[in-house]
């Protein structure tokens, strides 16, 4: 529940190391979040560490994103720690490399099983879970490469379309409930997934992301763009024919 002031209390994390969900809930701690959860696949006692030294009650699950069958539990033993999930952030995801993909199909599979498939079941069972509280915010981050698939990364586009598809129905579902969604749509992150990759146009850093993040969430948007401008060009690009469309850039 949140707090006297009106502020966000509890926070779960799904994907406990990732670095746009961690920067988020330090950003959301320092703002007086006092109840956090990391479910992680590994070890995340570094971001545990460092929370707690901003004041937050840490507890950390394991959670496999490609194990749906074990999603709900963790959303439970999430709630039996922290009561309320006043925001569950879905954070977890794989960005591989299109040409591995089309050299191995299953490794393709298995990667659209985590960035789509793992967010339906956690969806789901965190949404069951703000609907009977009657509160709280799911933050789903998306991609503008799902906005309008690439041929460049059309594996993981693909993926990200179908989440963000699913996260803006799931957030129709619950309008009234009194629970919501909100779907972030990053562009270009440089971190750790992209290690090694050239800077897209526009790119962004976790923390810039996470700011945006943080603004969504005190206005109460739907969908959070980051940077914002990427808006307006994804407008212009959506509209694009697709004989130009399928010569950009590999």
């Amino acid at each position: 529940m949140k707090n006297a002031l009106g502020s966000v209390d509890s926070v779960l994390l799904l994907g406990g190391r990732s670095e746009i969900g961690l920067a988020i809930v330090e950003r959301l701690v320092r703002d007086g979040a006092r109840r956090v959860v990391l479910a992680a696949r590994g070890e995340a006692e570094a971001a545990s560490v460092r929370l707690k030294g901003l004041g937050a009650d840490v507890h950390v699950l394991e959670f496999d994103a490609a194990r749906p069958e074990t999603h709900g539990q963790v959303i439970a033993a999430a709630a039996d720690l922290a009561g309320d999930l006043d925001v569950v952030i879905s954070a977890f995801g794989v960005l591989g490399k299109q040409s591995a993909y089309e050299d191995d199909p299953v490794a393709a599979a298995e990667s659209v099983a985590v960035n789509f498939g793992g967010h339906v079941s956690t969806g789901l069972f965190a949404a069951r879970r703000l609907r009977e509280q009657g509160h709280g915010t799911l933050v789903v981050l998306s991609s503008v490469a799902g906005v309008r698939v690439r041929r460049a990364n059309f594996v993981y586009g693909a993926a990200k379309a179908g989440l963000d598809g699913f996260a803006q129905g799931l957030g129709d579902a619950l309008h009234g409930s009194g629970a919501r969604v909100m779907v972030v749509r990053p562009g270009f992150v440089s971190g750790r997934m992209t290690a090694g990759m050239a800077p897209g146009p526009m790119a962004t850093t976790p923390g810039v992301v996470a700011d945006a993040v943080i603004a969504g969430l005190r206005a109460g948007s739907e969908t959070v763009w980051a940077p914002g401008k990427l808006r307006p060009v994804f407008t212009v690009m959506r509209a694009l024919p697709r004989s130009i469309w399928r010569r950009m850039p590999r």
